[in-house]
């Protein structure tokens, strides 16, 4: 006890307005913008020991390279590219170095490149059809529910036409490695998991696929060095969300079929523990695996999907609305990871950029630990002594125990056999990442299931009001899956956390609102109709 009286005050309880839980893109967008417009009472709560989240470079060699987050996916209307620009991180100077594309079946032969190219436009079509069902009338056949399935017919219908058997199963070959390469692009194990109605929800950004000089971690400092320093917390891993603390009662308290929010009923405790006595007006609570606890008003969750899935059920209480908890079930959060190869020397032929590998078809069912390779899918350069190699899915997964070792035996078999060179050496060393292994991911991004559909990421989105008389949300949530046109990107992240961040500000006195950066015109900002001065 204090000298007065008083019970002396618990260390590990701390007050604050805003709980931001996750450092990643969207956490740091919620913190940037709030700060941006003057509010600083809030706490993020990062579980690493270092912000971004997915976003991760590490040096390798005298290079540095990205294990998450590797483009800045378009230009017009994408916040990212426009935080780049206004920070002076895009290079116009260097021109962009030019693209050569080989593709090599297990045999060591090289496909044609008018061979290739056909193929590519062919597949680039069909993807294409595949999109146009979701704003369009029309249905797919009959039976066909996935962009897997329908792809495939069409590369049926198309190879029906080749008479040659050799040029039929060459391009059939070309076919299967896009398909595994959109695995990795769309974050699935096989292109049968993508909802074929859904798939043309995503908004793609023109511009093209946009490399940043420095890496794409650069673009982790302009907001950081916003944020206070004091405001950031690393190493405090969330275990719990309390939501439900200080809730009005009132006789009428219940779901509304007529409202637009999501408000909860939860009978109040009549227990309470002296800190919470000494922090009575807070509406949420939120611990940490350090024993700390923070008190607030609000709590914008920024976790990953993967982790939602794993943690969801446990983490919240009381328990999140059925629809999220179903929401959070039927959206798919794949992995894809990478594998980068670093050499003493070039081996590659300076014109070629990439290499795609024709797998033949793998005529028996065998265990994944003895064909989990034949996902990879190709083998590109970062540098000359630098090569990356992409795999998605249950084979990931599955890459992701394996000791070094054992990867760098089996990429250069891979190299070697596809290349048809003996001798190309082995790397000096090799780095996995492991996103679906690491706790506080539990995969790579975001994907719309069979079965799911673009509203179960607006049902993730859609903030939690304790009650219909409350201006302003108590729970609030953020990240690429909370973005219903852009989920799977980083600019869909941040988009998510600056929402976020103007669902608590929009419900003061009314008053600009900062949305980006000073003397800068925010051109994501004037497409979605919003005018800055």
């Amino acid at each position: 006890m204090a000298q007065n009286g008083a019970p002396e005050p618990d260390n590990n309880v701390h007050k604050t307005k805003i709980i931001i839980v996750g450092g990643g893109m969207a956490g740091l967008s919620a913190a940037y913008h709030l700060t941006k417009n003057g509010v600083t009472d809030y706490k993020i709560l990062e579980a690493r020991g270092r912000i971004g989240g997915r976003i991760i470079q590490i040096p390798i060699g005298n290079e540095k390279v990205e294990l998450g987050a590797n483009w800045i996916h378009g230009v017009l209307g994408n916040p990212i590219y426009e935080l780049a620009m206004q920070h002076g991180l895009v290079d116009f100077i260097s021109p962009p170095k030019p693209h050569k594309v080989v593709a090599a079946t297990e045999q060591g032969k090289q496909v044609p490149f008018t061979v290739l190219h056909e193929i590519y436009e062919a597949y680039l079509c069909f993807l294409k059809r595949c999109e146009e069902y979701f704003i369009s009338q029309y249905l797919p056949p009959e039976g066909i529910d996935s962009v897997g399935e329908h792809i495939k017919l069409e590369v049926s219908l198309y190879l029906d036409k080749i008479k040659d058997p050799l040029e039929r199963r060459l391009r059939e070959l070309l076919f299967n490695c896009l398909l595994k390469r959109e695995t990795c692009i769309s974050g699935c194990d096989d292109m049968n998991e993508i909802d074929l109605l859904e798939i043309g929800s995503y908004t793609e950004l023109q511009g093209g696929n946009i490399v940043l000089p420095n890496g794409y971690s650069a673009i982790l400092e302009p907001l950081r060095k916003v944020i206070p320093q004091e405001n950031l917390l690393t190493r405090h891993p969330v275990n719990k969300i309390k939501w439900n603390h200080n809730k009005k009662s009132t006789d009428n308290d219940s779901d509304s079929d007529d409202s637009d929010r999501t408000v909860i009923e939860s009978p109040s405790s009549s227990r309470e523990s002296s800190c919470e006595k000494t922090f009575s007006k807070h509406n949420v609570e939120v611990m940490c695996d350090n024993g700390k606890k923070f008190l607030g008003d609000h709590v914008i969750c920024t976790l990953p999907l993967g982790v939602l899935k794993h943690n969801a059920n446990s983490m919240f209480h009381p328990p999140l609305p059925s629809y999220k908890l179903e929401a959070i079930d039927r959206l798919l959060f794949g992995t894809v990871d990478k594998i980068i190869l670093e050499y003493e020397r070039p081996f590659l032929h300076p014109s070629i950029t990439e290499v795609l590998l024709l797998w033949e078809e793998d005529g028996e069912k065998s265990d994944i630990s003895e064909n989990w390779y034949r996902k990879i899918y190709s083998f590109a350069k970062i540098t000359e002594t630098l090569i990356l190699g992409w795999i998605s899915g249950k084979e990931a997964e599955y890459m992701e125990t394996l000791p070094n070792d054992i990867v760098i035996d089996t990429c250069t078999t891979i190299l070697r056999k596809f290349l048809n060179d003996p001798f190309i050496p082995k790397p000096k060393r090799c780095v996995c990442t492991s996103w679906h292994s690491q706790q506080y991911t539990r995969g790579s991004y975001t994907a719309i299931a069979v079965g799911s559909s673009q509203l179960d990421i607006e049902y993730l989105a859609q903030p939690i009001y304790l009650d219909e008389g409350e201006r302003k949300p108590v729970v609030l949530f953020a990240g690429e899956h909370t973005h219903s046109n852009f989920y799977s990107t980083v600019h869909g992240a941040y988009l998510s956390g600056r929402t976020a961040s103007q669902y608590i500000m929009n419900s003061e006195e009314p008053q600009e609102i900062v949305v980006d950066c000073e003397d800068a015109t925010d051109l994501s900002s004037w497409v979605q109709g919003i005018c800055l001065e």
